[in-house]
């Protein structure tokens, strides 16, 4: 498919701005420290309700549900600054990038009211609740299971990986609502919100190389989930899922997560008037230009309703390995002390992307299954 070229307007420039002078201002107050990999290692609740205070998150959804019906476009450009300045974006990220959507398209009203103004005031964080241990990368595997009992379901099972499920308060969950079939592994699979403070929740971390706590093991014993918060249809799991991972794969966290790195590297590089130095940073900067507008038009396509699978799953297998190869290129190119504490900037971000970069091929969906998309959907074509 040919993606459009986005050309941003004067009025979208001028928001841009808005959003840029704002996160200065909260840089100089001291309100948050720029991070490398901010919007899955940042969380900060506090942060978040200054942003819900702005009307930045649920920005492009209804009026009536508390939305501002802004442009996918200006949204995407939201996310750009906060991941330019490793803004602590954590806390609301999930819920606003593809809880809110997957609700307003497949939610029922009752659903839509009781979350999505939540959500846009800061005040309801979710999880997404989709590997499972010993699954590796096969997501149809899935084992926990919903049984059907008196106004709901009881819930059994694990989930591993998932991000940010101890600050969370909901998990929007694919579980096996009928049998599990090996011929036919994508049927009999339902998302379900499950109330991740409720009877029989346990969740324990699994600690970063940093040490920090971002991913999560989930633990389902006899949980009970009543039937208002089955999503969608019973059965249709799978594609509400794969429609929701459209979200997740193609903006531009996949493509900026090292960006802070990269541009301290210029900025030492510029003190160093290390010439040759700027001619390989340069290079960098063309190819993530180049996956930015990869990510613009997926943006675009998906603002216009359209079907983005297969560029999506590009924008992150592509971009997740710029994102890795940040640090192996700055640290060629200036000498660097990589610690977690360290006084000068460049040091600090090293250490940081050094630390995260192994999970950013693996998250989302890792580059083999990815590629697996890619060809299954050109074949197709």
């Amino acid at each position: 498919m040919k993606l459009p070229v986005v050309q941003f307007t004067r009025e979208q420039q001028a928001f841009r701005l808005k959003v840029r002078a704002f996160l200065q201002q909260h840089l100089k107050a001291g309100t948050f420290q720029t991070k490398c990999d901010s919007w899955l290692s940042g969380s900060d609740s506090a942060f978040s309700k200054l942003i819900a205070a702005q009307g930045w998150i649920g920005m492009t959804w209804p009026k009536h549900y508390g939305g501002a019906e802004r442009s996918t476009i200006e949204r995407y450009i939201l996310t750009e600054e906060f991941l330019a300045a490793g803004a602590p974006v954590a806390a609301h990220w999930f819920a606003d990038r593809q809880t809110g959507p997957l609700l307003l398209r497949f939610g029922t009203e009752e659903q839509r009211q009781f979350f999505l103004a939540k959500i846009i005031q800061g005040e309801c964080f979710f999880a997404i609740g989709l590997s499972e241990p010993n699954s590796g990368s096969d997501l149809a595997s899935v084992r926990t299971k919903a049984e059907k009992v008196e106004g709901g379901w009881l819930v059994n099972g694990a989930k591993t990986w998932t991000s940010n499920a101890h600050d969370a308060h909901y998990m929007v969950t694919l579980v096996r609502t009928a049998p599990y079939d090996e011929q036919h592994k994508h049927k009999g699979l339902s998302q379900l919100i499950i109330d991740l403070h409720a009877p029989g929740v346990t969740i324990t971390p699994i600690p970063y190389l940093t040490g920090e706590r971002h991913f999560n093991d989930v633990f389902f014993d006899n949980v009970f989930v009543p039937d208002s918060m089955v999503v969608g249809t019973l059965g249709n799991g799978w594609a509400q899922g794969l429609a929701e991972l459209a979200f997740e794969r193609s903006g531009p966290e996949r493509i900026l997560s090292t960006f802070p790195l990269l541009n301290e590297l210029i900025v030492e590089l510029k003190k160093a008037h290390d010439i040759a130095g700027l001619a390989t940073a340069s290079k960098l900067l063309a190819e993530m230009w180049s996956l930015r507008n990869l990510s613009l038009g997926v943006a675009q396509v998906l603002e216009e309703g359209g079907e983005v699978a297969i560029p999506a799953a590009l924008v992150k297998s592509i971009g997740t390995k710029f994102e890795q190869k940040i640090p192996e290129i700055a640290r060629l190119l200036v000498r660097a002390y990589p610690s977690l504490q360290a006084e000068r900037a460049f040091d600090r971000y090293m250490a940081q992307s050094i630390l995260h970069a192994p999970g950013f091929t693996i998250r989302g969906g890792t580059s083999e299954v990815l590629y697996g998309i890619v060809a299954k959907g050109v074949v197709a074509q």
